[in-house]
């Protein structure tokens, strides 16, 4: 996190662009020298980059991010009610992304090498490579501008904060963008998993005991392959965080992604550090519980440091 904070701060001062006109908007123009000179020091700008981190540090440790210099009221102040909304999408979207990754799997297992399985892969494949950008801009055009069906941006109706429903319609587009890019990508990772676990010995045994592979699939292989599937879930956390992101950005959905790509639009300094050390604890924290996880599933990777589904 240190190091994170570090590259973060320099190279957003390093990056093109001035501050004050996020702050002081169009005035900036008309601002003499000295007022210019003025500004940046009562923002604390005229000092060398590496004292400016010392003071936004032991301002950090002690609970202050600093001012955001578009919203003029304090960094933490405007990323609060934004965590939530992030948390909601991403959580949401990581949990269907499983949910029917699990069932094309099993689909495709079931039908393995019929027309279904190649259908099912060669779709997969094809809307996985479509640009999520492209993707959701489509989505747009049809659902929200043409049909009239579903909002295009915004996380509920001004004045239904509160409405659960209104809420629902406005993150349907963007799962439906986050669910087409992840799908298929862990989907066929299941798929192969399980026709693996198919080609067992103890399969065979099963049919000849009488099991349809229906069962089979469902009453043992699909069990024996859930602490697989256990650890995909868990090292893919950031991988679906950073498509929240972009999900934010496309639709303009109120959360931290969105509220990222506009700090560093504007040169807001502040804002864009904490933005991006709450980011860098998220995909630590989970990478930390993904080794967590795996390793009580398969006690093996302590040693090897390998996971049973990367062998």
């Amino acid at each position: 996190m240190l190091i994170l904070s570090v590259v973060v701060f320099y190279f957003a001062r390093w990056a093109p662009g001035d501050p004050l006109q996020s702050f002081y908007g169009d005035a900036v123009e008309s601002m003499s020298s000295e007022e210019l000179a003025a500004a940046r020091s009562r923002l604390g700008l005229d000092a060398p980059i590496h004292v400016q981190y010392v003071r936004w540090l032991q301002g950090a440790l002690h609970g202050e991010f600093g001012l955001s210099l578009k919203y003029k009221m304090p960094a933490m102040r405007v990323v609060s009610p934004l965590v939530g909304n992030t948390l909601l999408l991403g959580t949401t979207a990581y949990l269907l992304v499983f949910l029917l990754a699990t069932f094309l799997a099993v689909a495709c297992a079931l039908h393995e090498d019929t027309w279904l399985d190649r259908l099912i892969c060669k779709i997969g494949t094809a809307v996985y490579y479509l640009p999520p950008f492209w993707l959701g801009v489509v989505l747009v055009l049809v659902f929200s501008i043409q049909l009239k069906w579903l909002p295009s941006s915004g996380a509920y109706d001004v004045g239904k904060a509160g409405d659960v429903f209104n809420r629902l319609r406005h993150m349907i587009l963007p799962l439906t963008v986050m669910i087409l890019s992840h799908l298929w990508y862990y989907g066929y990772m299941i798929r192969n998993k399980l026709l693996d676990e198919l080609r067992q010995d103890y399969v065979l045994l099963a049919k000849e005991k009488g099991l349809t592979k229906r069962q089979i699939v469902w009453k043992h292989c699909l069990r024996n392959v859930a602490p697989a599937i256990v650890n995909i879930m868990a090292i893919s956390i950031p991988h679906v965080l950073s498509g929240t992101y972009i999900a934010e950005s496309v639709f303009n959905y109120p959360g931290i992604g969105a509220l990222s790509v506009a700090s560093a639009k504007y040169h807001d300094y502040n804002l864009l550090m904490i933005l991006v050390l709450i980011t860098g604890a998220l995909v630590i924290l989970s990478s930390i519980l993904a080794q967590t996880v795996s390793e009580i599933i398969d006690p093996r990777i302590k040693e090897t440091g390998v996971s049973a589904w990367q062998r």
